[in-house]
């Protein structure tokens, strides 16, 4: 392992702006690059651009244009953060484009991974305090560290299939979010339709209205009670990754600022409209000053977690955003939340609403810390790489892999057997759940369900058992038992037998050198 600077293996140069006194140089079909578009990638590639240039505003810029397949870093604002030219384009100057020199051992993947896992060092660098930045010189500078070139492209790719599941948790947690949002609508009406329902005031339905503590407070780290601030509260729930502690004191003030399982809690100064609801297991905490406590009596009829969403959610939040005041800070008083205008569904159809909101917390809170083990791994596994101590023996070589277009597939995204898309049937009696040979039937009804409908494509181990976990889980939900050891053993077996049986056919992938098993046909 070699340490090297940039500037001695790649050519780096920065791009530059037409001039904006003649908007004719913006109206060309030069895709032209700024930093929104790096952010905005597609798996790492910019093929269009939100702006693009004539022929005569490159001339303006004295026609920087970076060929496809340029590493392209960003100096401003997301210090580090790349991309690569996935067409030939201009971009802005505070972007720089990156290229190999003639005969340098540097492969831009590798680049590419290095900069992303020395961010934090790249951003400690950056000058400026609104806006952080670096200079094309201190870019230049950089030390790099340089394996051989296939060490390069085993790290690469080693770390890529990683980056890779990591966006897809990304993905699959949007996804989630997205879909409570159509649920709602779904289930409650969108804009127009809420607009025409019969509306009420919030305070005819308030028991008891507060804000947090004005000063008593004093921040810990690892313990006391749990202190909400108002980076815990958004999109209906709370967001415990930064959480801190305080010691109340016995005091009037501390009872007045504990919270209770159910209470609803917005955020009254500067962004406005943050909502969440107090779980049974944060009973008892305390809340700060930037956000307000509302207890909804018990006879009101209302679910605190469908008024969470009503709020957080555009038609909810327009009552929030009316009462917004004028100034330096934005803010809300106690007045202006009684006077808030709600819908009033069926309570039926709120505790549907808030048992979907569970299941599909349930779902993320696993989404999530697989992510978090990813992140970790991916931390490790790059820590490890640029030092040199990472075992890179049984990684194997990645082969040259063909253009890839917008809009198709590529090494980013794990390749893995279409999964059917149908539901494993539940079992007559759920008390099968509870014993080991129950189990052992159940798994063995699930596989032939799911090799009926997986007709003549692969069939993959890991995707069968996630999806009968995830079926259990629906299922029994907190009573769910856990598969483990055992279950893998005893689908191995079924595998066996269905392979003698000629139900599943065993055969070779040739694009990937491995052997694979597939459902027969019929």
């Amino acid at each position: 392992m070699k340490t090297v600077k940039l500037s001695d293996v790649c050519d780096i140069s920065s791009g530059g702006t037409p001039s904006r006194n003649n908007p004719e140089f913006f109206k060309g079909d030069i895709p032209w690059a700024k930093i929104s578009d790096i952010e905005a990638a597609y798996n790492g590639f910019i093929y269009t651009t939100d702006e693009c240039i004539t022929a005569d505003g490159l001339k303006n810029i004295r026609g920087k244009l970076f060929p496809k397949g340029t590493l392209l870093f960003a100096m401003y604002g997301s210090i580090g953060k790349v991309a690569f030219a996935g067409t030939e384009l201009s971009a802005n100057q505070a972007i720089l484009g990156i290229r190999p020199k003639v005969d340098a051992q540097i492969d831009l993947k590798y680049l590419k991974c290095w900069f992303e896992s020395n961010k934090q060092r790249l951003i400690n660098q950056g000058q400026g305090v609104a806006l952080k930045n670096l200079s094309a010189t201190i870019v230049r500078n950089l030390e790099i560290e340089l394996p051989p070139l296939d060490d390069q492209k085993r790290i690469a790719h080693l770390l890529g299939k990683v980056e890779g599941l990591i966006a897809r948790r990304k993905q699959h947690l949007q996804q989630l979010d997205d879909l409570l949002k159509s649920v709602f609508l779904e289930m409650f009406g969108d804009h127009t339709a809420m607009k025409q329902q019969q509306h009420f005031l919030l305070g005819d339905f308030i028991d008891f209205l507060t804000s947090g503590s004005r000063g008593w407070a004093k921040y810990y780290s690892d313990t006391g009670d749990i202190f909400l601030r108002i980076n815990n509260v958004k999109d209906g729930r709370l967001k415990l990754d930064d959480v801190v502690y305080v010691n109340a004191p016995a005091s009037a003030e501390a009872n007045r600022t504990r919270v209770r399982s159910g209470d609803l809690l917005l955020s009254i100064t500067a962004d406005l409209g943050r909502t969440a609801v107090i779980p049974k297991e944060l009973d008892g905490s305390y809340i700060n000053q930037h956000l307000a406590l509302i207890r909804i009596k018990e006879e009101a009829g209302f679910n605190p977690i469908f008024l969470a969403w009503y709020f957080s959610l555009p038609y909810g939040k327009s009552f929030i955003q009316k009462k917004n005041r004028e100034g330096v800070k934005a803010g809300l008083n106690f007045d202006d939340i009684r006077s808030f205008q709600v819908v009033k569904p069926s309570i039926a159809h709120q505790n549907q609403f808030a048992a979907i909101i569970k299941k599909v917390d349930a779902l993320k809170s696993r989404y999530q810390q697989s992510l978090t083990d990813l992140e970790s791994l991916y931390g490790a596994l790059s820590q490890k790489a640029f030092k040199g101590e990472l075992d890179l023996s049984r990684v194997v070589l990645p082969a040259e892999e063909p253009e890839i277009a917008e809009g198709e597939t590529t090494d980013i995204e794990e390749k893995q057997p279409m999964e059917p898309l149908f539901e494993l049937p539940a079992p007559e009696e759920l008390a099968l759940l509870r014993t080991s040979e129950g189990r052992k039937a159940l798994l063995g009804e699930w596989l032939n369900a799911w090799l009926e409908q997986l007709s003549d494509a692969p069939f993959a181990t890991q995707a069968f058992m996630d999806a009968a976990r995830q079926r259990l889980w629906e299922l029994a939900e907190d009573d769910a038992p856990e598969w483990g050891a055992a279950e893998y053993d005893e689908l191995k077996t079924q595998v066996f037998e269905a392979l003698e049986q000629g139900r599943l056919i065993q055969g070779y992938d040739d694009d990937n050198n491995r052997v694979q098993i597939i459902a027969a046909k019929g």
